[in-house]
């Protein structure tokens, strides 16, 4: 909506109360009263009462500018009133349009407009509305006393008080165009922080703490350069204050003799002293640094909450070109991207050309000089020694990391719109937060989830145990009472009810045993689109159409038959896995819990883990055995 739209729509809500408006108008009469005595009767004091000696005349025309003072007071609290019949139903009209915004149409910056704007344009259309209505009943009276004193001093005060407010109207747009730009920064840098908090973990998780910390501190610094340009502007005030404000009384002092040797008497020129000094200079005053900062801002801010009105798009939010994507735990993502259509080939999801990522410049390359293509649709295992850079390619392609080399291109599926989020990765610490567990479920969706689509999700990755034991959807999530590999089911469940087309999954099923993991990775294949894992099981790789095989700037690529063929390492490592002592779990869980392998424990898998004190073995809750120990 454009600033006339605003202006019409306030015209239309003043026009809607034009009792309250006319209720402030009568009081506000009040004050127009007090200013025109406060300058006329101080001189007629002067020259009807001292000057003549009859100071019992004076003091007379005296007390009649304080019963103008006090009856002037009792006029501008009934103004407050009035004020205020008309400032709580805009704001509760604002509130309301907000929240529709923000609920129906996924506004992101809803947060800013309703925590913020809406109460910048309360309080500022109430400042507006108190300094115009002074400003304007204050000339009134003041240039009506003028005129009565002596028409003469219309001529001092007047061209400098109309050139003052009118260089003063001036600056009125280009203040409202920077303090727009001033709230669209601040619009902008809201958006970043809401989309990197929730994801803090997964960023550290994923070493882009310096990559986000660079998009914080940009939009940090756009919004101090939007207020920077709004206070240069600001001085301009000062100058139409002081051409308006006080100039004139320094043209009745410079002009004082002129003006007595025309018949003005010296009680006139004292009140329109007292006129400019007391009255103008002030209300000038209130209007200039009221209606410049206030009116600027009510201005912008009825803009941007006007239904409408098109969002800013904020750099540093997903689907920005040219900007990093967030963490993964705080995207919401499109729907689904349809099938290519039976022998069309199908297109590439992720392409990497001559890419070469270091941790510093002085560090030896984690990854150097690759290039893959992984078609949309394919399930693609990464495999390879610990600390081979698995973790850091799938975080290349995610977009949390940047090469220092080459070029990572995630393309749009088929059927996906330009700047609709397009990726999802899941590392290994699974990201859960307090709240319910619908909520946690939903959090990458723009709307709320069909409980049933969420339980068909939980049903499809194997959650539904954990879902009815915690008492369903709504049940409240303490992610500290939660198991790693429960914490596992959680996350893949909220990829797997995401419209993401590319799921990264990040030995984000190292927790689990093996059938749960076969579950969980079938569930992604069903669901469609394409999905990158990082193995820690022989099977992963057995599931997925294609194996990638990390061996420093030897790499290999191809099903897991060829690989057998052609691949000294895929081989060591499938012999690896297939060993009776081999962990499959990584050692070290933050909860305490260490995998253990153990020989000759039936239907177990090879999982062992401690709970107690040493010597106090169990099998792990979480890998389904319920057969016996054996011994061990």
């Amino acid at each position: 909506m454009s600033g006339d739209g605003v202006y019409r729509r306030g015209f239309r809500f003043l026009r809607a109360r034009r009792r309250v408006v006319a209720r402030l108008a009568a009081w506000s009469v009040l004050e127009s009263g007090q200013t025109f005595l406060t300058g006329y009767a101080l001189a007629r004091a002067v020259d009807a009462g001292f000057l003549a000696g009859r100071a019992t005349v004076g003091l007379g025309w005296l007390g009649a500018a304080a019963v103008a003072v006090v009856a002037g007071a009792y006029g501008t609290g009934r103004v407050y009133a009035a004020v205020a019949a008309l400032v709580e139903p805009l704001r509760d009209r604002l509130v309301r349009d907000v929240v529709d915004r923000g609920v129906r149409e996924a506004d992101r910056g809803a947060l800013s407009r309703l925590t913020q704007q809406v109460e910048i344009a309360r309080d500022t259309f109430a400042g507006v509305v108190m300094v115009s209505r002074s400003f304007v009943f204050t000339a009134a009276g003041a240039l009506v006393g003028l005129f009565s004193l002596a028409p003469l001093l219309l001529l001092v005060v007047g061209p400098p008080l109309v050139a003052g407010v009118a260089l003063f109207a001036l600056t009125l747009r280009p203040l409202t165009r920077r303090q727009e730009a001033f709230l669209v920064a601040d619009e902008e840098l809201a958006s970043q922080l809401g989309a990197v908090c929730p994801g803090l973990r997964d960023i550290t998780a994923a070493g882009a703490e310096e990559q986000v910390a660079a998009a914080v501190r940009e939009r940090i610094e756009a919004e101090q350069r939007a207020a920077c340009a709004l206070a240069r502007w600001g001085v301009l005030r000062v100058v139409a204050l002081t051409v308006g404000g006080q100039l004139p009384i320094v043209l009745l002092l410079a002009t004082g003799p002129w003006l007595l040797a025309h018949g003005v008497t010296a009680g006139a020129l004292v009140g329109a002293l007292a006129y400019v000094g007391q009255s103008l200079l002030p209300a000038l005053q209130n209007l200039i640094h009221g209606l410049g900062t206030s009116g600027s801002r009510l201005a912008v801010v009825l803009h941007r909450l006007s239904p409408g009105t098109p969002d800013t798009a904020t750099p540093g939010t997903p689907g920005t070109p040219g900007t990093p994507e967030p963490s993964p735990a705080s995207r919401s993502v499109p729907a689904p991207a349809p099938t290519p259509p039976t022998g069309s080939a199908p297109p590439a999801a992720v392409t990497l050309s001559h890419v070469t990522f270091a941790y510093g410049p002085a560090s030896e390359p984690v990854i150097e000089d690759l290039d893959l293509t992984v078609p949309h649709g394919t399930h693609l295992a990464i495999v390879g020694p610990s600390g081979i850079g698995k973790s850091t390619l799938t975080a290349l392609m995610a977009g949390l990391l940047e090469p220092t080399g080459g070029r990572v291109r995630v393309r749009r599926a088929p059927g996906t719109r330009p700047g609709e989020h397009h990726r999802v990765l899941i590392p290994q610490e699974a990201y859960v937060y307090t709240g319910t567990l619908a909520e946690n479920l939903g959090h990458l969706r723009p709307d709320p989830v069909p409980e049933a689509e969420l339980l068909a999700s939980a049903d499809a990755v194997g959650l539904t145990a954990l879902l009815d034991r915690l008492g369903g959807p709504t049940a409240e999530v303490a992610p500290a009472t939660l198991s790693a590999g429960e914490r596992q089911l959680i996350a893949l469940a909220r990829a797997h009810l995401a419209y993401t087309p590319l799921v990264l999954l990040d030995e984000a099923t190292c927790h689990l045993d093996p059938a749960a993991e076969a579950r969980a990775e079938r569930a992604f294949a069903r669901r469609g689109g394409t999905l990158v894992v990082v193995a820690h099981r022989v099977s992963s790789a057995l599931r997925a159409d294609r194996v990638l095989v990390m061996d420093g700037r030897r790499t290999a690529y191809g099903s897991h038959a060829e690989l057998l063929d052609r691949s000294p390492l895929y081989r060591d490592l499938v012999g690896a896995w297939s060993g009776a002592s081999q962990p499959s779990l990584a050692l070290g869980d933050p909860d305490g819990v260490d995998a253990v392998a153990g020989p000759g424990l039936p239907r177990d898998g090879r999982h062992v883990v401690a709970y107690g004190p040493v010597g106090q073995m169990e099998t792990a809750g979480d890998l389904r055995d319920g057969g016996p120990v054996g011994g061990e």
